[in-house]
């Protein structure tokens, strides 16, 4: 009779043990891309932001597009802009590069936009700055995609960060 209340306490102990270990409070640490971006949408301060980035996800990409049957970078760039901030971007990514106060790429908030030029000295590609490295832009090959911005090909073709005036 003692053995088995020993046992059974014992028992109880031990199990009771094992589920506390488990739910220890380490923060798990993301390294892959995906992991990181899903850790960037977290961290939005701007929870209609996080909607409308989710919304837009996956959307592919089509020139001239400023709908969910395809857009492209500075449609959507003016979409997030007007329904985010309230704020109104010309329609081509040249033109709202020429619309932004400059700033440097280590001071970027949420919200702040990225230009780019991939081939040539011209403003041709747009995105939106999140957090951590991270921004959300109309990839032409994978549509709207919250991307890494410290890869080597956006780091080479980056010639403008800012915020809107």
């Amino acid at each position: 009779m003692i053995k088995s209340r020993v046992l059974f306490f014992f028992s109880i102990f031990l199990i009771i043990t094992v589920s506390l270990s488990s739910c220890g409070s380490r923060k798990p640490t993301s390294t892959t891309k995906a992991a990181r971006a899903a850790d960037a949408m977290a961290n939005l301060k701007s929870k209609p932001l996080y909607r409308f980035i989710n919304n837009w996800t996956g959307v592919r990409y089509k020139f001239g597009g400023l709908d969910k049957s395809g857009i492209d970078c500075s449609g959507f760039a003016l979409l997030l802009q007007r329904d985010i901030y309230g704020k109104s971007l010309p329609r081509r990514s040249r033109d709202q590069a020429d619309a932004i106060k400059k700033k440097s790429l280590a001071n970027l908030k949420e919200g702040d936009l990225i230009f780019f030029s991939f081939g040539g000295r011209e403003v041709n590609h747009v995105g939106i700055y999140l957090n951590n490295d991270f921004f959300v832009h109309a990839s032409t090959s994978r549509g709207v995609i919250v991307d890494d911005l410290t890869l080597p090909v956006y780091q080479k073709a980056i010639v403008k960060t800012g915020t809107l005036n």
